[in-house]
């Protein structure tokens, strides 16, 4: 124990993926993850209904089948992207840090990985969500959980929380590279797709109780600075500078919708729209997400193929997330040390 006195400890946390794609781990997965109020922010009792009775049954088959094909020797690419920045962050912090890793939905949980932390006796604890962009569905529970947890402790040592980094010039730089293997001149577009929220989710965010109307496509103020719609645009706006991709060039768009009232345009209506217009190839960002997972491997590479191809489309080529890349590395050594 005292080998580890005045360490920093670092949770880094990203969203979670089912144990196995069984349906009935799915299943369990789905449950957790859609019965959180940050998630499905509707009453109580809907919400009990609507993913209990209604989403959850429906939706576990379906997922499952498409978790097998996500799924690898290694398991879920999530997990092993971020277990693996774990272990590189890790060593490039050095004996002073000890860096852990949990999953807001399922394992490894956020409730047991805080419990070994706290047998460490950290002097601080630095939590670092995974997620770039702040959005209450992602960053604000993952935090919100953290919170819950430590709450308890009788012993609550210093704590810092990192809500947002969707502008920190590695972050940028580490996208810019992945995107080196592409001739973006090639493409007759390109796309920056992120997950997707519900309207009123970003409304939530102003005093005003309503987004519209605060300039969040093309700047960032002290109003709409934790709006996830504006932080999107930012890093849309930082990477395509760093690129050279002019804006009539690129479309931001949104995937992975629930229902009609969510962040537009569509991610799948633009790729429909641009093989509708004759187009034959699209490049395809997904800066919200730093591992690959369903939404990029599966949502992307495979389903939005499919759209494209049915509207005269050739190739949606699809640009990998950050994984294990040594400037995503840096980015996150850099947050902590900061």
């Amino acid at each position: 124990m005292n080998s580890v006195k005045g360490k920093v400890g670092v949770l880094l946390v990203n969203l979670g993926t089912p144990d196995s794609p069984s349906v009935s781990n799915v299943r369990s997965y789905l449950s957790q993850f859609l019965n959180d109020p940050r998630v499905i922010d509707i009453p109580w009792l809907g919400r009990k209904l609507l993913v209990n009775c209604i989403i959850v049954p429906f939706r576990a088959p379906k997922s499952a089948k498409i978790y097998k094909e996500l799924w690898t020797d290694q398991g879920s690419p999530l997990i092993f992207h971020s277990e693996k920045v774990r272990d590189l962050l890790s060593d490039s912090l050095g004996d002073d840090y000890g860096v852990h890793l949990a999953m807001r939905y399922k394992n490894p949980s956020i409730p047991s990985v805080l419990e070994e932390m706290k047998k460490l006796n950290y002097k601080k604890i630095i939590v670092l969500p995974m997620f770039p962009q702040y959005a209450s569905a992602s960053t604000g529970s993952a935090l919100q959980e953290v919170m819950d947890v430590v709450r308890k402790w009788w012993v609550i040592p210093e704590m810092k929380f990192i809500s947002q980094y969707y502008e920190h010039p590695k972050f940028i730089d580490a996208i810019v590279d992945r995107a080196s293997k592409y001739k973006l001149a090639d493409y007759d577009h390109i796309l920056f797709s992120y997950h997707g929220l519900p309207v009123r989710q970003v409304d939530k965010v102003y005093n005003t109780g309503v987004c519209e109307g605060h300039d969040c496509e093309s700047t960032i103020t002290e109003e709409n600075q934790y709006c996830y719609k504006a932080t999107c645009f930012a890093t849309t706006r930082l990477i395509a500078e760093k690129l050279g991709i002019s804006e009539s060039d690129y479309t931001v768009c949104f995937q992975s919708r629930l229902d009609k009232n969510w962040l537009e345009p569509f991610s799948d209506k633009v790729v429909e729209e641009w093989g509708k217009k004759g187009a034959k190839k699209l490049l395809v960002f997904s800066p919200a997400f730093t591992a690959d997972c369903l939404e990029t491997v599966i949502e992307i590479g495979d389903e939005y193929q499919e759209i494209f191809e049915e509207h005269g489309g050739e190739k949606v080529q699809l640009v990998e997330s950050l994984n294990d890349h040594p400037l995503w590395v840096e980015c996150l050594k850099e947050l902590v040390l900061e």
